[in-house]
């Protein structure tokens, strides 16, 4: 079942022993806690790790003004970034020396695919990112709405408990890496 922004505050909210809202604008303590916490600690979460759902290329466009030093050309950075993994040209998608700046990256190479994560639409999470999302939330919004810190570390345990278990399953869900151009294996011959 696809959550919302709302729903997922709203799951956050019941898990903590509050009254659930209906929007982020009905004035509300809960509501407003919901409101001004949630876009960071969804983003905070999504970056946290490289999530199979929140994880995509995407080929950045070249701009024409130039970087002061160290790198020959900028491009733009795609709408709903969060985090980078790594550049590459479109023959492989890793191995550009790359620096991020403001909103810009800057590499030398003429062309840059960018492996990156990204802000999806809440109806693209999994389960337990979903899980895991409404547990981290409940455990922030418990002392502002609660004021009871020892329920606040509780959450917060609960919290951890539920990102590993996320991550454990999403990292499941691709053929693991190899190990490339290691200097000892090398060695042997």
């Amino acid at each position: 079942m696809a959550l919302s922004a709302l729903a997922l505050c709203a799951r956050a909210l019941l898990k903590l022993g509050a009254q659930p809202i209906a929007s982020f604008d009905e004035g509300t303590a809960e509501a407003e806690v919901a409101a001004n916490l949630y876009p960071g600690l969804r983003d905070a979460l999504l970056a946290a790790h490289p999530w199979s759902f929140a994880t995509g290329q995407a080929t950045l466009p070249r701009l024409a003004a130039t970087p002061t030093a160290d790198f020959r050309h900028a491009f733009q950075l795609p709408a709903g970034f969060l985090r980078a993994l790594s550049a590459g040209n479109p023959e492989r998608g890793r191995g550009l020396a790359y620096r991020i700046l403001e909103d810009r990256l800057h590499c030398n190479a003429d062309q840059v695919v960018l492996t990156q994560i990204f802000r999806p639409d809440e109806s693209g999470f999994t389960p337990h990112f979903a899980a895991a999302l409404v547990a981290r939330l409940a455990a922030e919004f418990c002392i502002p709405i609660t004021e009871n810190t020892g329920r606040a570390q509780l959450l917060a345990a609960q919290a951890e408990a539920e990102f590993r278990a996320a991550r454990r399953a999403d990292s499941q869900q691709a053929t693991p890496r190899a190990i490339e151009d290691f200097p000892l294996v090398s060695v042997r011959g």
